[in-house]
């Protein structure tokens, strides 16, 4: 049932005058965001001397979860954890009031809005922001280690958090990744190698789990607001530093591995210079790896949820195509080398009248050219991302037959079998589950790199990562006290 918004008006006006001090009445309330996670307001209320802004995070719908329902700490939790940090210096918001279930609105909190700029491509490329970029990684890596610093047993944060160790981290992402049941076999040998590569007894702190360029707000000053703490758990704390260096969230620029903006070096001097335990290089590329790794299986599910779910939206399987561009950023950092292309098929050549390829170059045409100038908002987005669909497609009919060629005498070659293709792509991933075949067996990590960067090609090839991985553009920087970030362990031989 939707929520009345009368009703809603008045049981906000209520709490913010009886617990906001110097609140006389709620002038405006603004819903910001979708709440696919959490909702989002702005809330301006009269504060006798002027209007004042503040900004209210609330479960979707208001609704409460049961404890052992809960996938999540919980908006209360997330609340402490803001207080938590804004207490050793981590530049927060102040949590002004957490709402009761007396108040009748539901799980969340009441906090001060913060002006700033959350958008990570325009943290990345914005002119105004030219001179903070330069001493942002540093500044992240400060803050992470405020943040690891935080006392769990005096702040109660060790009986609300969970533990999740690397480990599990691993197998409950690869088994997700399983119930797709697809053969992805990059997914299945960055897995593997993720548990051959195990960090041996870390030590834990508080994480957050989503610190990357996007999940921060900046201004001309540096950071000044650390958001969505929703994953928080207590774990290796160089998860935190290898999630921001995540090519994912570079936006473009590989050559700066700290979110796009900055170097392994200046996040780690950051980091040790407030008294945060020396960086571990070792561990901070596990969890880099393992980011690809969870975004490509992320991607995944929302194909799924495309084919299984109440949302069939157009955005849904687009994004399911970005697994590739995980795949290929898992392929820069454990089996980088040379790859061969795939020619593209001259579709020009067919005599039909009109080509498949006129078609959907028509409608793609349509879409961006007249659908998209006479919309605004979601349509005008959707609109965006059909049009980019329908550019994979093309891709596809010049590119994919060919492709899949290759991949299949690829595979045959490398198990010496005329099995097809969908039998030796399963093949090679349950001889990869199995631990049957080793991570250093010949001609696997050439088979694996090929065939990952020539699909790529066809879903995203103005991907930083595929560029990378031809050797078009400088990939992201030697991380400091270890091997270069393309090096790997070699996996059990079994």
């Amino acid at each position: 049932m939707a929520e009345d918004q009368q009703a809603f008006d008045d049981l906000l006006a209520s709490v913010l005058t009886r617990e906001i001090s110097g609140c006389r009445r709620l002038n405006a309330v603004e819903r910001l965001s979708g709440g696919a996670s959490q909702e989002t307001y702005r809330i301006t209320i009269d504060a006798g001397d002027g209007e004042r802004v503040l900004a209210m995070r609330r479960a979707p719908g208001g609704i409460s979860l049961a404890e052992e329902e809960r996938i999540n700490p919980g908006l209360a939790t997330e609340a402490l954890l803001m207080r938590c940090a804004r207490d050793v210096g981590v530049p927060e918001p102040e949590v002004h009031y957490v709402l009761q279930p007396e108040d009748g609105l539901g799980e969340g909190f009441i906090m001060e809005w913060i002006d700033g700029e959350a958008l990570g491509a325009r943290i990345v490329r914005s002119p105004e922001l030219e001179t903070l970029r330069g001493k942002l990684a540093f500044e992240c890596g400060a803050i992470l280690a405020r943040i690891h610093a935080i006392d769990l047993a005096a702040t109660g944060l060790d009986r609300k958090l969970q533990v999740i160790t690397p480990a599990e981290f691993v197998q409950n992402t690869w088994e997700r990744y399983q119930l797709y049941e697809t053969p992805q076999p990059m997914i299945d040998y960055a897995a593997r190698w993720l548990m051959d590569n195990l960090p041996d007894n870390p030590p834990v702190a508080l994480v957050h789990n989503d610190f990357r360029n996007g999940n921060f707000m900046v201004n001309a000053q540096g950071v000044n607001a650390v958001l969505d703490w929703e994953v928080a758990h207590i774990g290796d704390p160089m998860r935190d530093l290898g999630w921001i260096c995540t090519n994912s969230w570079r936006f473009g620029r590989s050559d700066l591995p700290v979110g796009g903006f900055g170097s392994y070096e200046d996040l780690f001097r950051g980091y040790e210079s407030v008294g945060g335990n020396r960086v571990d290089p070792d561990r901070v590329k596990f969890w880099e790896v393992f980011g690809s790794f969870w975004w490509a299986v992320g991607c995944l599910g929302m194909a799924e949820h495309y084919r299984t779910g109440p949302d069939q939206t157009v955005e849904r399987p687009a994004i399911g195509r970005r697994t590739s561009e995980c795949q290929v950023d898992c392929v820069n950092l454990l089996i980088p080398g040379p790859v061969s292309l795939v020619e593209p098929a001259d579709l020009t050549a067919n005599e039909d009248m009109p080509r498949v390829d006129e078609l959907l170059i028509s409608v793609r045409n349509f879409l961006r050219e007249d659908v998209m100038s006479q919309t605004q908002g979601r349509t005008n987005f959707l609109a965006r991302v059909a049009g980019n669909s329908l550019d994979i497609v093309l891709r596809e009919l010049a590119l994919g037959e060919r492709q899949r060629a290759d991949e299949l005498a690829r595979l045959q070659a490398l198990f010496e079998s005329s099995q097809d293709l969908t039998s030796l792509r399963w093949r090679l991933v349950h001889g990869l589950r199995d631990e049957i075949l080793p991570l250093d067996m010949p001609g696997l990590a050439d088979h694996l790199r090929a065939t990952v960067v020539n699909q790529i090609a066809i879903d995203q090839p103005r991907y930083s990562g595929y560029q990378t991985a031809l050797g078009a553009s400088t990939p992201g920087a030697s991380m400091p006290g270890s091997s270069t970030p393309g090096s790997s362990t070699p996996g059990k031989n079994v």
